[in-house]
């Protein structure tokens, strides 16, 4: 795999520090390490959705809304990336807390 453009900085449990460090290409990589392979347009219409419910209230969304509004699967958070916190690692999105890290790491 090539070498990132910048260094990001990731906390003890593989969260980007700083989002604005994000960009797809750390995003496949990230994808890639996590054993998810090729991110497909409803893994990046996952991301994008995160990545915006984020912007705006700075606090991770109910992954079955996610599903809703993408009209895909109740679960497509898990189905896509196994759990919807290494969804929330490949976003580059910061560490959502304890309670939504539990709620995001449940299948």
């Amino acid at each position: 795999m090539g070498e990132l453009l910048r260094n990001p900085e990731f906390d003890e449990y593989g969260l980007l520090k700083n989002p604005e460090e994000w960009s797809p290409e750390l995003a496949r990589q990230l994808a890639a390490n996590a054993g998810i392979g090729c991110l497909t347009e409803q893994h990046w219409a996952f991301l994008r959705s995160l990545r915006n419910y984020y912007r705006r209230y700075h606090a991770p969304p109910p992954p079955h809304k996610v599903c809703y509004d993408l009209r895909l699967p109740h679960n497509c958070g898990v189905e896509l990336f196994d759990t919807c916190l290494a969804a929330w690692r490949i976003a580059g999105l910061p560490d959502p807390g304890e309670e939504a890290k539990a709620y995001l790491s449940a299948d």
